[in-house]
């Protein structure tokens, strides 16, 4: 069996391993990590060896810490890291160059249509008539996009944002409210097969699914870094927060993950501060005094336009995996546009949560 996984920041990790009589044998550590010792190695290797195959990322990781000699030096390279990876090689996991990635990047649509956009393509993934897609988003209109688990009347001053002309639409994924006008937020979705964060953990999996575009605002410029649960980080502040929903494929088979991330450009805060009612709990737990500093546009720290930013991220990603243009097809505009009109901007789903 053989499995991969590149550590968020760090370096690829690379394990073959065997399984007999429900133990793992004749494990292989290998990657274009940095050891010291070289025995080190030797003891990653061993430590696995014998493992109950069930054993958890974490019961891993503790053995190979256990193992390794006194003075250990990892760089690019954590026990949790191989542990993950061994857990993706027994899952039989696949890897991002395993497929013949598309492109979606079309014109403005509205917020409700990009919600049913989501859950049609990711669908479409998870039941192998499409694959493996990466779409850019467009706005229309201003919106507060809540997630799918908030309260409508704890999180949106409606007033305000009736005033500003901001619809409210809910989506499928956790997560908090996104705040948006159109060209002050960068947003993308990922529709990816089930496979491909197999061996992961929830957790893990954000952090896998983002590692792509850290490197690729790396190359703008911006030195990123992941911040569990769901947001990218600079040292000047927030820049992005990410949300996951999973769907199952037909006849409850393996499915696929919906990933997509808004990343602010050039955010009104005052204006966000008066629409989302965002608690001074909430703000300390950020760790910050005022509403209006939470969010640090990306137009600030690139002094790029919006576009071009887009167009490094999209660059950045096409070098890394390959990616073809495409297109949503009628077939799927259609069942988007139904479930726009049934579910997205039905007052039942987006107060189902008053």
């Amino acid at each position: 069996m053989h499995g991969e996984y590149k550590v968020p920041g760090g370096k690829l990790v690379v394990v073959d391993v065997d399984v007999e009589d429900g133990v793992l044998r004749h494990p292989q550590v290998a990657g274009d990590f940095f050891l010291e010792p070289d025995e080190a190695l030797g003891a990653v290797n061993r430590a696995l060896d014998g493992a109950p195959a069930d054993t958890d990322a974490a019961g891993l990781a503790a053995r190979i810490d256990d193992a390794l000699p006194d003075g250990t030096v990892m760089y690019g390279l954590t026990s949790e890291g191989v542990a993950i990876a061994v857990r993706r090689a027994l899952a039989h996991a696949s890897d991002w160059t395993d497929y013949d990635w598309q492109l979606i990047h079309d014109g403005p649509q509205s917020p409700a249509l990009h919600m049913a956009l989501d859950e049609v393509i990711t669908s479409e993934v998870a039941a192998g008539r499409r694959p493996p897609t990466l779409r850019v988003w467009e706005w229309a209109s201003p919106a507060v996009i809540i997630g799918s688990f908030q309260s409508l009347r704890n999180e949106v001053d409606l007033q305000a944002a009736e005033e500003h002309g901001m619809q409210v639409v809910r989506r499928i994924s956790g997560g908090g409210a996104m705040f948006v006008e159109p060209g002050n937020t960068i947003t993308y979705s990922l529709s990816v097969p089930e496979a491909l964060v197999q061996g992961l953990s929830f957790q893990d999996s954000y952090a896998y699914l983002d590692d792509w575009v850290l490197d690729a605002l790396g190359t703008l410029g911006i030195k990123a870094w992941y911040q569990p649960l769901n947001d990218i980080a600079t040292d000047q502040g927030k820049i992005a927060g990410a949300a996951q929903k999973r769907l199952v494929g037909p006849d409850g088979g393996p499915g696929a993950v919906l990933h997509h991330v808004t990343m602010a450009y050039d955010i009104d805060a005052d204006k966000m501060v008066r629409v989302l009612r965002t608690g001074r709990e909430k703000l300390s737990d950020k760790g910050t005094k005022s509403a209006n500093k939470r969010v640090d546009p990306l137009r600030r720290q690139t002094g790029l336009a919006r576009a071009a930013v887009i167009d490094g991220l999209v660059d950045s990603f096409r070098a890394r995996y390959g990616l073809g243009d495409g297109r949503v097809t009628d077939a799927e505009m259609a069942k988007a546009r139904e479930l726009m009109r049934t579910k997205f901007t039905s007052p039942a789903w987006t107060a189902r949560i008053p």
